[in-house]
């Protein structure tokens, strides 16, 4: 039996969740661990993680390879006190009490591993950034 994580839940929001969110959520979750429950989901889900986003992430050693673009859902929205669209235009559910934030960035689809490195590193700086604003 699980219990929920006794931090905070943050959602990460794209169209494809193939790129982006998975990015950030895969750093939240490397770096914050058990402390905060991540979820990343997208409107209109890919069939896989943007290859250039699983090397990139490589390279910085966090391993996104078996990760799966997951349908947004209004339950993942609900279960999340922090809901972080990646510039990409999407629409969530509003719901009261929620904190909505979004990230304007490039989008990786369709870049190479060069052209992802600075979305990655910007994504890592801002997960830094939430991080502490989490635990302040």
């Amino acid at each position: 039996m699980s219990t929920p994580a006794p931090g905070p839940s943050v959602l990460f929001v794209c169209v494809h969740n193939a790129g982006r969110s998975q990015m950030a959520a895969a750093f939240l979750t490397h770096l914050a661990g058990d402390k905060v429950e991540v979820r990343s989901a997208g409107s209109a889900p890919a069939d896989t993680v943007n290859p250039a986003v699983v090397e990139a992430m490589k390279e910085v050693g966090v391993d996104i390879s078996a990760e799966t673009p997951k349908v947004l859902t209004v339950e993942a929205v609900q279960a999340s006190d922090v809901v972080i669209t990646m510039g990409c235009g999407d629409t969530c559910p509003v719901f009261p009490g929620k904190r909505y934030l979004d990230w304007q960035l490039d989008d990786p689809a369709g870049q190479g591993v060069a052209s992802v490195r600075p979305i990655r590193d910007e994504i890592e700086r801002r997960i830094r950034g939430l991080l502490i604003e989490l635990n302040g």
